[in-house]
């Protein structure tokens, strides 16, 4: 799952036993820094299991802790 601001893309494949996230990825031709396996953040080295949902992180447009200190001055 690829979530975007405006959508999610879904993609399914299928890879041999001992896959990485990083060849998840690449079959999918899509590149990332920071990816998790149903939301716990991994390595792109990590090995996938069968079933395995690799997210794409994107970075945080604003800091949370920035957010509450905006919505506290309002």
């Amino acid at each position: 799952m690829h979530a975007r601001p405006d959508r999610a893309d879904a993609v399914e494949i299928r890879l041999p036993e001992g896959a990485t996230v990083r060849d998840a990825l690449l079959a999918a031709g899509m590149t990332a820094e920071k990816v998790g396996i149903f939301g716990k953040l991994v390595k792109l080295e990590t090995r996938l299991a069968d079933g395995d949902r690799v997210e794409i992180y994107r970075p945080l447009a604003v800091d949370p802790k920035e957010a509450r200190r905006r919505r506290a001055r309002r």
